[in-house]
Parts: C-alpha cells; sequence; structure tokens
C-alpha cells in the first residue's frame, strides 16, 4: 500500500534516472504529482509528463534527461514565511542558485524563487537540484 504517492514518484524516478533509463511510469497520478512534474520540466529536469491511461489512479509517463542528482519530497511539510526561504535552502539544496525547492502557496504550487518574487509564503512540497 503506499502511503505518499508523490515521494514514491520522485524516488523511482531519481533510481531510474541514475541506472540510465529514459523513461519512468508514475502510478497512481495525482493533480499535486502532475503539477510538480510539469514544474520540474520547466526548470529542466526531466522531460514531459504525459498520460498514458484515464485508468483508475491514472500513469504518467515521463521522459528522463540525466539532469536530476537528487530529488525528493520534505516531510514533515514545514510552513514558511518570506523570511525563512534562506533557512531552507541551505537546508534542501547545496548551494545558493543550484536547485528549486516546490512551494504550495495560496496560488497554487510553484518554486521558491517565484515565491519569493511574488511575496508569498507557504508549505514545503519537494525539492530537486
Amino acid at each position: 500500500m503506499l502511503n505518499d504517492t508523490l515521494a514514491n514518484a520522485l524516488s523511482g524516478i531519481v533510481n531510474y534516472d541514475k541506472v540510465g533509463k529514459k523513461q519512468y511510469l508514475v502510478h497512481p497520478a495525482s493533480r499535486i504529482t502532475k503539477r510538480v512534474l510539469t514544474i520540474m520540466n520547466e526548470q529542466g529536469y526531466v522531460g514531459i509528463a504525459e498520460d498514458v491511461t484515464e485508468a483508475r489512479g491514472g500513469v504518467l509517463k515521463v521522459n528522463l534527461l540525466g539532469n536530476i542528482n537528487k530529488c525528493g519530497v520534505i516531510k514533515p511539510r514545514f510552513a514558511v514565511t518570506m523570511d525563512e526561504y534562506e533557512k531552507f535552502e541551505k537546508r534542501f539544496l547545496p548551494a545558493k542558485g543550484v536547485g528549486v525547492i516546490i512551494v504550495s502557496t495560496i496560488k497554487g504550487l510553484m518554486t521558491h524563487d517565484e515565491a519569493k518574487e511574488k511575496n508569498l509564503g507557504g508549505r514545503l512540497i519537494a525539492y530537486c537540484y
């Protein structure tokens, strides 16, 4: 039984990427998983994630580019304010300006850089570099 579908998807993507595979099937696919993969695609870490089936739970086919060093979810989902982004960047990213932290805000999921530009706080969801 899967408890955290996003964590399972991200760990599978990292494992397949390290082995050198070109594609990974994410099952089950939730809306949060789709949005996180869309953000990772915009940042250049993975290729396009496309729906394969409309079956129960859904399946996403993710094209892997070989650009991921480490990726994972942030548990517990820390609440973050504008002043605290730098603290969490130091904790989860290897260097300043390297990688992204995905944040859930009242305006939707976005990277921590976008959230800082828009002066938004939120909850930390995942990181990738």
